[in-house]
């Protein structure tokens, strides 16, 4: 469970509260497929399609119509929310939901470059996703340029919501403090682009440097044989401690240990600059020697106690991000989203149409095939033919609001009357 899946989670948490229907869709994890109910009857549908690389599917396009059809009528799905530019299973959704005349929205978590080939492709698809989306949700302004730039947009189109934080989870925990050492902790995919080959190069420079510092590295990937090769190579084997994957609800018993509420250093890249104010981050070039005179800073002023409080800072950060304050900016993108006037098929295929010279017109051909399936699909499974899946949340608020409305002195009896039926029923079961 990566940040993505983790944004999905809290977000659709908080929309639950907030009073609204959300359903999940994904593929299929190993065994973990058909239908699953998390916390606040949150349910999330495991597609019977299986990754081929980096927990991503095939991009089928249209094998996946008659699954989605389906979920979306059965659910009564009004809004189709797509995630990730890497998800080819968003795209499917996102093309599928405009055939159907849904609204739909699309929130990018990263950023792309546009001279390599992975990215000119990559690009190309999101533009084409794009072109005829109604509203688009990035993380950052640094990500809303990029996305613009990469989908060729209308700025007007796009709004900035930045990730969040559980604070209530993410507490200072002084107790995890070594006395004499001063703890690093990073916790990532061990991938290029998440800086691992920099982070090679710092662990024997700050280990030498420093023999009070230990490094704690969470995570795994195609990195760790590197990092692996220079603590043996360098003998690091007792500063360095590789922990491997981690479990999601493992990831914070490692973070606190040195993350919460003290000093951050990260590369000048992307977003990250946003994330918090300059007195509360130390900022370096994505370089070997600038990251270790970022370091070094920090670790002077953990030394000399210089730096905030962890409990002072880490009540200015709860304030900053939560998911509630995502989620009600989620649900104002909703409410526009909601006024904005259907866009014809004439006018979806004018927009494709202007997404390149010969890109444009493989586009139209796509979306013309989709509609044709659709066509189909309604012919060979009417509308009439769904069953409407019973809503959980809703029949929960209802047996809530009828139990608020029964006198205070009946509540204890209705409640036993109601616990004595089902394990009655239970057992005839």
């Amino acid at each position: 469970m990566g940040g993505v899946e983790s944004h999905i989670y809290q977000l659709s948490q908080c929309l639950i509260e907030r009073g609204h229907k959300v359903v999940v869709v994904t593929h299929a994890y190993g065994e973990r497929n058909g239908v699953r109910h998390l916390t606040n009857y949150l349910k999330v549908y495991y597609l019977p399609f299986g990754p081929f690389h980096n927990q991503c599917v095939l991009p089928t396009l249209y094998t996946t119509m008659p699954l989605l059809r389906c979920i979306f009528m059965r659910e009564k799905i009004t809004i189709v929310h797509g995630h990730s530019a890497f998800s080819t299973l968003c795209h499917d959704a996102l093309l599928h939901a405009r055939t159907m005349g849904l609204r739909t929205l699309f929130t990018d978590h990263s950023l792309f470059g546009f001279a390599d080939a992975s990215s000119i492709i990559t690009n190309k698809f999101l533009q084409f996703s794009l072109a005829d989306i109604d509203h688009v949700i990035c993380v950052s302004h640094t990500s809303k340029e990029n996305t613009v730039l990469r989908a060729s947009m209308n700025p007007c189109m796009v709004s900035v919501i930045p990730n969040a934080v559980d604070a209530d989870v993410f507490t200072p925990d002084i107790s995890k403090k070594i006395p004499g050492k001063i703890t690093i902790v990073i916790v990532s995919r061990l991938v290029y682009r998440k800086g691992m080959d920099l982070l090679a190069g710092i662990l024997p420079i700050m280990c030498a440097n420093h023999s009070d510092i230990q490094f704690i590295i969470g995570g795994d990937g195609p990195k760790r044989a590197l990092l692996e090769d220079v603590c043996e190579q360098c003998k690091l084997q007792d500063r360095v401690q590789l922990l491997g994957k981690l479990e999601h609800e493992n990831v914070r018993d490692v973070l606190v240990q040195a993350s919460c509420g003290l000093q951050v250093v990260s590369t000048r890249v992307g977003g990250v600059p946003e994330v918090l104010p300059s007195d509360m981050i130390k900022m370096a070039e994505p370089s070997v020697k600038s990251l270790v005179v970022a370091l070094e800073r920090a670790v002077q002023d953990a030394r000399d106690s210089r730096f905030v409080s962890p409990h002072v800072a880490h009540e200015r950060i709860r304030t900053m991000y939560t998911w509630k304050n995502v989620a009600r900016r989620t649900e104002r993108v909703y409410d526009l989203v909601s006024t904005v006037p259907h866009v014809s098929f004439d006018e979806r295929l004018r927009r494709l149409y202007h997404c390149g010279r010969v890109a444009g017109k493989i586009f139209c051909i796509l979306a013309v095939i989709d509609l044709f399936i659709l066509w189909f699909l309604e012919w060979l499974l009417p509308r009439k033919n769904i069953d409407i899946a019973p809503s959980y949340h809703e029949q929960h608020y209802r047996s809530k609001t009828r139990a608020d409305s029964i006198p205070s002195d009946q509540r204890d009896s209705v409640y036993f009357l109601r616990k004595r039926i089902r394990s009655d029923s239970s057992s005839v079961r």
